[in-house]
């Protein structure tokens, strides 16, 4: 902001700064704003026919703020205009405008969908991962996760999201879809995601997370058998991949006599542990820091849109942490 009001002045006296303040302020370093601008540019409205538009730096802060903080369309307006750590990530001054409302950031959601933007915005920070070094190539770590949608029927439809179904896992029922991601196997950061239907298996969706040069490829006992499948075996690149996943543990049953190979056997089970779970930190980001607990919008596709966002978000969060900067 080029001039100072009144609040600034006064919470510049501060003693300290809040975590979320501190978390704002590193991201705003961290993303390259001038790309992600150039990539949503060419098809923002130019603003020759109705009503002028909002700077795109300003709705695509404000979409960002969205996802971070699992806010609605009106409830991420009005903790703009409550908090002073948001309308300073916003860069807004009262004095001369205002928050954009609810249906503008609507249509702003709409055409970021409809383009494909936010699946280059997760190209744009791999890329910079890849150029800087970030990413190891040759592992791949594969998992997913169920993300619970309303089972409301109280709408216009009278039933639920056709698109999402529901699943059994342990002895509980859950509706919704589930987000299947690919991590790197030396450093943690997401290469890859898919959103499916929960009911849809984790195996089926392990091909379009491996990337071509993963000679390696971790998981946890969902994943058995995997190199068993006729979809593995057939492909020429699938069919020679390390598949090292972890078993559904025997030896706990007390159905193994102690001894050297079971001492052995259980090493070999928690070093493929200690590899598989980088991609459990990266849930952990999603899910509990970003609060992707719960499914906002109706359909695979919107949500798919929201996944691409929410994994280049968490590869920056990571990224900030790796050079220890504080985020939280």
């Amino acid at each position: 902001m080029s001039q100072l009001g009144f609040a600034d002045l006064e919470y510049s006296n501060r003693k300290r700064k809040t975590k979320r303040e501190k978390f704002l302020e590193t991201m705003n370093q961290i993303i390259a704003w001038e790309e992600w601008i150039e990539l949503v540019t060419p098809y923002y409205p130019d603003g020759e026919r109705g009503r002028p538009p909002r700077g795109v730096e300003i709705m695509l802060r404000m979409y960002l703020l969205q996802n971070w903080f699992a806010l609605s369309d009106e409830g991420i307006e009005d903790a703009i205009y409550d908090s002073y750590a948001f309308r300073i990530f916003m860069n807004l001054n009262f004095m001369k405008e205002q928050v954009p409302d609810a249906t503008t950031l609507c249509k702003f959601r709409k055409l970021l969908d409809e383009n494909g933007i936010t699946k280059m915005i997760e190209e744009s920070v791999k890329g910079f991962l890849e150029k800087h070094g970030k990413i190891m190539h040759g592992g791949t770590i594969v998992d997913a996760s169920i993300v619970e949608a309303a089972t409301s029927t109280k709408n216009t439809e009278k039933k639920r999201d056709p698109e999402m179904h529901q699943v059994k896992k342990g002895n509980q029922w859950y509706f919704g879809e589930r987000l299947h991601i690919g991590v790197d196997a030396g450093t943690g950061y997401i290469h890859s995601n898919e959103v499916t239907a929960a009911n849809v298996n984790e195996r089926d969706v392990v091909p379009r997370l491996v990337r071509d040069d993963d000679e390696v490829v971790y998981g946890d006992a969902g994943y058995c058998g995997i190199e068993k499948r006729d979809e593995i075996k057939d492909n020429p690149h699938l069919s020679k991949i390390d598949w090292r996943v972890n078993t559904q543990k025997p030896y706990r049953k007390n159905e193994w006599k102690p001894g050297e190979g079971t001492r052995w056997y259980r090493h070999m089970e928690y070093q493929k542990s200690r590899v598989r779970s980088k991609v459990e930190y990266a849930f952990f980001v999603i899910k509990r820091i970003f609060g992707y607990k719960k499914v906002r919008y109706r359909g695979l596709h919107k949500n798919q849109t929201q996944a691409h966002t929410l994994c280049a978000l968490a590869n920056l969060y990571m990224l900030a942490q790796s050079v220890n900067v504080a985020v939280t």
